[in-house]
């Protein structure tokens, strides 16, 4: 991909979004945190809780390993059009998560190193015209193969956050933090969420988001860490109560514009 391209934003707002080769060294330096922060931990550390319900840092390190995996193979049909094998479906990742987590912790290291590498190195040799092409996403919804780069990067930084290991939200870098941002909040928006605007201030952001409805500002890291259900409202200036402003939804929605469903046939 050789310019820039609009991620998850309307026709009339485009997100500006650096090139393929400028995405895949954010994946690769998040990753190398990611795996230097996982190293440093004991089995008895693995089996401790984190910040996930029901999981512990063992289950967080094994879903994002299984996670770049699947990337891989999205990857590996936008190139060829062919399926590499079977694609595991809800069930069988869930089993292979449970199975994974209960590795030691440096068979575990190096399970996750090694999806990392692969992705990378299948990332970096990928031909420009391949990034364009429609790939499924596991809940049903087309993206192109670019978007993969956006969704690794979002899965190695917010899981990073959910180790409870220190890495905060101040920690995101700021291209991720504007990028999820812009991707949340135009779905937000298209969603009708009653919030009226928010602003990054750090970043010089502000999105309208409803016509009415509360207006929340703050740093970026910090509105994105709410909005993704990782941190409280407290440390936002709004005009309420930070108990009274909407829940915010699941997070990560699918992204806007959409690219269609598999069962759209597009």
């Amino acid at each position: 991909m050789n310019g820039p391209t609009a991620f998850g934003a309307p026709d009339d707002r485009a997100v500006d979004v650096p090139p393929a080769d400028d995405r895949i060294e954010d994946v690769v330096r998040s990753g190398d945190r990611l795996v230097r922060a996982a190293a440093g931990l004991s089995d008895a550390g693995l089996r401790a809780p984190s910040e996930l319900p029901g999981w512990t840092r063992g289950h967080v390190l094994a879903h994002v390993a299984h996670s770049v995996d699947a990337y891989v193979w999205l990857l590996r049909l936008a190139h060829t059009g062919r399926e590499p094998g079977p694609h595991a479906d809800a069930v069988t990742l869930s089993a292979a998560v449970e199975r994974d987590a209960a590795l030691p912790a440096d068979r575990l290291v190096d399970r996750l190193r090694e999806s990392l590498d692969r992705f990378a190195a299948r990332s970096r040799t990928t031909p420009a015209p391949v990034w364009d092409r429609l790939v499924p996403a596991l809940a049903g919804w087309l993206h192109p193969a670019r978007y993969l780069l956006l969704r690794c990067l979002r899965e190695l930084e917010t899981h990073h956050l959910d180790l409870g290991l220190g890495h905060g939200t101040d920690q995101w870098p700021n291209t991720y933090v504007a990028w999820a941002l812009d991707d949340t909040l135009v779905t937000l928006r298209a969603q009708g969420f009653p919030l009226a605007s928010v602003e990054a201030v750090d970043l010089g952001r502000r999105w309208p988001v409803a016509a009415q409805g509360p207006s929340v500002a703050g740093a970026g890291h910090q509105v994105l860490g709410w909005l993704s259900g990782r941190t409280p409202a407290d440390a936002l200036t709004t005009g309420r109560p930070a108990h009274l402003l909407p829940r915010p939804p699941a997070w990560p929605q699918p992204p806007l514009p959409g690219w269609g469903r598999v069962d759209d046939g597009a």
